[in-house]
């Protein structure tokens, strides 16, 4: 079981990893060795998430979310495969605990009447001011 949250672990065996060769910059390295890793995770059959966690899971992966429920996750930016796996898991794992937050709800408020006034009395004084600043009246 992989830890994720205090309440959620996954198994092992719902993850699924394809290593792949990395593009961009690297010379030989990177035209030999598979270092780059793509993760996948099906949200939808996954047993150990909640139809909440799972419907904030699927709003927030966006693009990385394909029409069948599975959860892409590619890390490429490290030479070494060891290093692209844990990054792509660290990223499943924020990703999780970020679906598993709940949701506050905004309660809209207004300006008190006291915030309102000091507003006002502020506006008044800047006013004056710029009044000062003008050239006098020619009367």
């Amino acid at each position: 079981m992989i830890r994720m949250t205090d309440r959620i672990s996954l198994d092992e065996d719902e993850i699924e990893e394809n290593f792949v060769r990395a593009s961009g910059p690297g010379g030989q390295n990177v035209n030999k060795v598979s270092s780059a890793v793509q993760m996948r995770f099906n949200v939808v059959a996954s047993p150990n998430l909640t139809p909440y966690v799972k419907e904030r899971l699927i709003r927030l992966a966006g693009k990385r979310m394909t029409n069948d429920g599975v959860l892409v996750i590619s890390a490429q930016r490290h030479r070494t495969q060891e290093r692209n796996r844990a990054d792509a898991l660290e990223r499943l794992a924020a990703l999780i605990t970020q679906a598993a937050e709940p949701v506050i709800q905004r309660r809209p408020t207004r300006p008190t009447n006291g915030s309102r006034l000091r507003r006002l009395a502020a506006k008044e004084t800047r006013g004056k001011v710029k009044a000062l600043r003008r050239a006098p009246d020619a009367d």
